[in-house]
């Protein structure tokens, strides 16, 4: 009953196109002055802003990043060709070889989970997220000197808990992804950027078709218009983020969007 008044009151805020466009706007701009898609802060919006219960804003945040990924995809590719990626395809496979499960695992988790407990976990992953942001921007850490196979087993690992946090956030993973690639395989962050929407796409392929087997996925349907004019809204904004990337200092920028997380986490957990 809690969660069909969410959606009744979400409906009447997702007729806001403007709204909704500004808003995508916002994250996007955020997310692409630091390098990332934005999709960890849309989320608290979904819920805080637009009143969407718990499971349907994680469904809606992972079709807009669908959507921000796939346009971000031909850019990467420009950027860094295929062939140059065609080295280093293992890494890719030793990942997807955990995150495809972990995908699949985290929907089927969310879409079962009790609304009051996925309001918790979204807070715990949110505070988590705010502390990854942190590590990953503002320390340099030292590559893994793993023998192979266990970097293999402890990418596959990785590539499962990434799967997880990705399904029930509905994001991407590019910020958890990005600092495993480098840290357990020793390449280049240009290259770990590319390789990171690799492993992404068919990451979130996958809990998609999860999250569609579920009644829940009924939202998406309701609230197709919203959802596209967001995620244009988060396109255009991650553009322009990318044009204002370093003018804001990361030692300024970094932290701030941390206590963004944290305050969006603390409120959804007294949700």
């Amino acid at each position: 009953m809690v969660d069909d008044i969410a959606d009744l009151r979400a409906a009447r805020w997702a007729g806001s196109l403007p709204l909704a466009f500004g808003a995508g706007a916002a994250v996007g701009v955020l997310g692409g002055m630091i390098g990332l898609g934005g999709a960890e802060f849309r989320l608290p919006l979904l819920i805080g802003v637009f009143g969407f219960a718990a499971l349907a804003a994680v469904i809606l945040n992972k079709a807009m990043s669908l959507v921000v990924v796939l346009s971000a995809l031909p850019a990467r590719l420009t950027a860094v060709p295929l062939d140059e990626l065609a080295g280093h395809w293992v890494i890719a496979i030793n990942l997807l070889a955990g995150s495809l499960l972990g995908a699949w695992a985290g929907a089927a988790w969310a879409v079962r989970m009790r609304t009051a407990t996925l309001y918790r976990i979204l807070a715990v992953l949110m505070v988590g997220m705010a502390a990854a942001l942190v590590l990953t921007h503002t320390t340099t850490a030292s590559t893994l000197a793993l023998p192979d196979a266990v970097r293999a087993v402890t990418g596959v690992a990785a590539g499962f808990g990434i799967g997880v946090v990705a399904a029930i956030m509905g994001v991407a993973g590019g910020e958890l992804l990005i600092p495993t690639i480098t840290l357990l395989y020793a390449v280049d962050v240009k290259i770990a950027g590319s390789l990171s929407l690799l492993v992404s796409l068919p990451t979130m392929l996958v809990a998609f078709a999860r999250y569609s087997r579920d009644s829940s996925f009924q939202v998406l349907r309701s609230n197709w218009r919203f959802a596209a004019t967001m995620a244009l809204g988060s396109i255009a904004g991650a553009l322009l983020g990318g044009l204002l990337l370093g003018v804001v200092p990361n030692l300024v920028l970094v932290p701030l969007l941390a206590v963004v997380l944290l305050i969006s986490a603390y409120k959804l957990a007294r949700h």
